[in-house]
């Protein structure tokens, strides 16, 4: 599974929550609602979420594989640091423009 697109949209309010993020896989698969979380220590990703009727929060989709994982946060992390003060980026506004 490849990933060919990852758009992020910056969350103003200066709180924890940065960004949140849709990927494309394979031209035929999204996941909305990935979010961009500053942590203590570090920036990382959390997948989309919804509350249960007891109030924990429970993945709706998720990698099954620790490498895919790492690879999916590594790659929108990426992207999110080079987006610097744009409001929104994505891969096709990185992609080379045909004839340059």
């Amino acid at each position: 599974m490849e990933v060919t697109d990852i758009r992020i949209k910056r969350v103003e309010g200066g709180g924890k929550l940065k960004a949140y993020v849709t990927v494309t896989f394979d031209d035929c698969f999204v996941v909305h609602n990935i979010k961009v979380i500053e942590g203590r220590t570090a920036t990382f990703i959390a997948m989309p979420s919804r509350r249960t009727r007891n109030g924990e929060y429970k993945d709706v989709a998720h990698p099954i594989k620790a490498d895919f994982r790492e690879k999916l946060q590594a790659d929108i992390l990426s992207m999110y640091e080079r987006m610097g003060e744009r409001e929104e980026i994505s891969m096709a506004d990185e992609a080379p423009q045909a004839g340059a």
